[in-house]
């Protein structure tokens, strides 16, 4: 599965963003998703997480009310709508797609790690002014 980030830019604290992360070719119908950040000298660091089928979904602390993920499989294209930005948000955004089923009866509720997140897109740079 190739996965292609997009929709970063400059934008000012309590500004928005929609990032998107799409795929040619093939369906992500049976594919978890994640966005994940870097921000410049940090570590990467989880943002949010959306359940194969929609019905589940999970966020880091640091933007619950904040972000948003959501996905159309018709479109085979997940999105992270982002609300009052803020200068902390700078980072480059990467979309990932899992295997993992979480989220569905029975399993997880919560989204695997980074590391079981085998399909990687480039990322798209958010920058957040003050």
């Amino acid at each position: 599965v190739q996965l292609q980030a997009s929709g970063g830019g400059l934008v000012q604290a309590g500004g928005s963003l929609r990032l998107s992360c799409a795929t040619s070719g093939r369906t992500l119908k049976s594919y978890g998703m994640g966005w994940f950040r870097q921000p410049p000298g940090k570590k990467r660091e989880f943002v949010a997480a959306i359940s194969l089928t929609g019905s589940s979904v999970d966020y880091a602390d640091s933007v619950k009310g904040r972000f948003t993920i959501s996905r159309d499989d018709a479109k085979n294209t997940v999105y992270l709508q982002m609300n009052s930005l803020k200068p902390e948000d700078t980072a480059v955004y990467n979309c990932a797609a899992s295997h993992n089923t979480w989220g569905l009866p029975g399993t997880a509720t919560t989204p695997p790690p980074f590391d079981e997140y085998y399909y990687r897109g480039r990322g798209t740079q958010v920058t957040v002014s003050s």
